[in-house]
């Protein structure tokens, strides 16, 4: 087939079909018209398609084709229809995806933590330069475990959810400059790496662990995953692979985006045990048993239904009908 040859004898149809696809109101002619076209055109983007790929021509086609689609077919007018597919096909597909950088980052984030706590608890002298030993012996004693419960259970949690999930996001939606999600990782392990050697400087290493397992499970596993959604934002443009730099970090940025969702309903169950259950003078393995449970929860999701989700073809990004041309051109 020549392409251009091929282009310019269905020209003026395809005009023809982007213009009524471009309309708001038709007349009876013009629907009638309108849906041959969309079956005409149909039929050369799929001659086109089959015999040379994916073209210009083609995408230009496929975007009115999309328009035409949604002319006589109408949007859906109930967005909670589609939540039920979101959840169950989309979203642990998207996380599914994610899973093996999430558990690099994991890894990544607890040996820093550890490397620079075990540094600062063999160097105790460094301490100092967090503040003097009047206020690093205050934090261990009272403040610690006083930041629990300071505030009311209902404000403290909105507060520590409200952080955490801007922290998820921007690690999200700024992971595209490759640096940004990496700085997020060894920044808060640093910080734990900190609170730890100071809370065993003055004996209180148990109640740093106590304190951070019931809520910290959840918390620190879906940072974890919105770092490793940023990083593989910013590998799509590194190393597209056969697909252009630009529809690679189109189609992962829109499929591993949609992570912000589960991460903030995700982060809402740690805020809620953070601010309800770690204050609680409950058995230490009740509480911890509680955290453990919502991890595993996510876990599950993340993996089980995220795979079955995988093995199913979905990749968390819309599909051809919602995200329409992967290239649009102009002219």
């Amino acid at each position: 087939m020549d392409l251009d040859a091929y282009s310019a004898a269905h020209r003026e149809e395809w005009d023809r079909l982007a213009s009524l696809a471009s309309r708001r109101r038709f007349s009876g002619a013009e629907s009638d018209e309108l849906i041959e076209r969309y079956q005409a055109g149909a039929t050369e983007l799929s001659a086109m398609t089959t015999t040379l790929g994916q073209s210009v021509q083609g995408d230009r086609l496929s975007l009115s084709l999309s328009r035409a689609r949604l002319r006589f077919t109408g949007a859906s007018t109930n967005a909670l229809a589609q939540l039920p597919r979101f959840f169950a096909y989309q979203l642990p597909a998207a996380l599914y995806r994610v899973r093996w950088v999430s558990l690099a980052a994991t890894v990544a984030f607890f040996v820093i933590a550890f490397a620079y706590g075990a540094w600062l608890s063999a160097n105790p002298e460094l301490l100092l330069n967090f503040g003097s030993a009047e206020q690093l012996e205050t934090y261990a004693d009272t403040q610690f475990i006083g930041y629990y419960s300071d505030n009311p259970e209902a404000s403290f949690a909105g507060q520590v959810w409200t952080n955490n999930a801007w922290i998820a996001a921007q690690c999200i939606a700024f992971g595209v400059t490759a640096v940004w999600a990496p700085y997020m990782i060894v920044q808060n392990a640093l910080g734990i790496g900190q609170s730890g050697a100071i809370m065993n400087e003055y004996g209180r290493l148990d109640q740093f662990f106590l304190y951070l397992a019931p809520h910290g499970q959840l918390e620190l596993y879906c940072i974890f995953v919105a770092a490793a959604a940023g990083m593989m934002i910013a590998w799509s443009w590194i190393a597209p692979g056969a697909r252009t730099r630009g529809q690679a970090l189109a189609e992962d940025g829109r499929a591993l985006f949609t992570i912000v969702v589960g991460l903030a309903v995700a982060l809402l169950v740690s805020g809620i045990i953070e601010g309800y259950v770690t204050r609680q003078d409950w058995p230490w393995p009740i509480k911890i048993g509680i955290g453990s449970l919502a991890l595993a929860a996510f876990v599950g999701y993340q993996w089980v239904l995220g795979g079955r989700a995988a093995k199913a073809g979905e990749t968390g990004d819309l599909d051809e009908f919602e995200s329409g041309a992967r290239r649009l051109v102009a002219g």
